[in-house]
């Protein structure tokens, strides 16, 4: 009697074992792993940013970044249907990945010495220039015309800090959360002018409610370099981004995204960047 049920006990413990294999012996449940082969992996992009990152009325994504992401991620393992794009906005990027409420950033996020200090980068990716969108009857041709005007950006943004620091230093700054509540502004006449990276103002001008309400001034005030943030100190994520992105250049997948995504607002983009070659 004894025998049975040490037998009884025996046969239910391998079971138990090859159920538990079976669930997640292969760590799949890890969805920042980046390894390839887990459930998700989470991906952090702006969601306000036509052309670049949006997320669409439908739930869907669309944009340069959301294209780039997906390449990347495909030569990681994952599937489309296997990305969970989560918004990060600027001001908390370093934040999320420090967290690790993602596994990578995909968010035109610039490549700076201070964020290289909590982050590190894979990329660039894509060669933006700051400038500034006006109204298409404003008198502002020059950043330094911005002195005494309000200029607006959004909080957590080097781009602002570089007009008041470098040519306008008595431009009223107005930081706002998201560039959408930037546009708004600009539209109502609240703020005078709009700064970021020439990229993300294109997306906005083309827009169809903004069509002939708004222009670039045309000003290469800084180069951004837009890189792929990882967590610090995760160099085997860095390597692995880096040759997807390689890929993507010259597949020539990277040339068909800056078409799908920047051809309609007529955006004269640079040509790809060399992987690891910062422009200053």
């Amino acid at each position: 009697m004894k025998l049975r049920k040490a037998s009884a006990a025996a046969a239910a413990a391998i079971v138990l074992s090859i159920t538990a294999t079976a669930c997640g012996g292969d760590g799949g449940g890890d969805s920042n792993s980046g390894s390839g082969g887990g459930d998700k992996i989470k991906i952090g992009i702006k969601y306000d940013q036509p052309g670049l990152g949006l997320k669409e009325p439908d739930g869907t994504f669309s944009g340069f970044d959301v294209d780039v992401a997906t390449y990347v991620a495909k030569e990681l393992g994952y599937e489309p249907d296997q990305i969970e794009f989560v918004e990060t906005k600027s001001a908390d990027r370093e934040n999320a990945l420090a967290r690790g409420d993602v596994k990578l950033i995909a968010a035109t996020y610039s490549i700076t010495d201070e964020r290289k200090q909590k982050v590190d980068f894979a990329g660039p990716y894509l060669l933006a220039h700051q400038d500034l969108l006006v109204k298409t009857d404003s008198d502002i041709t020059e950043a330094t015309d911005l002195n005494g005007k309000n200029l607006c950006s959004v909080v957590g943004s080097t781009s602002a800090q570089n007009v008041r620091k470098d040519f306008a230093p008595k431009a009223n700054l107005k930081e706002n959360p998201t560039y959408s509540e930037c546009i708004s502004s600009l539209q109502s006449g609240t703020v005078d002018a709009l700064t970021t990276d020439d990229s993300i103002l294109a997306g906005y001008a083309a827009q169809e409610q903004y069509k002939g309400k708004f222009k670039l001034a045309g000003l290469k005030l800084s180069n951004e370099n837009y890189g792929i943030g990882v967590k610090k100190g995760d160099t085997e994520t860095v390597n692995k981004v880096n040759a997807a992105l390689e890929k993507m250049v010259s597949s020539k997948a990277w040339d068909k995204a800056v078409a799908d995504n920047f051809g309609p607002a007529n955006y004269k983009n640079e040509p790809a960047p060399k992987i690891g070659v910062i422009v200053k």
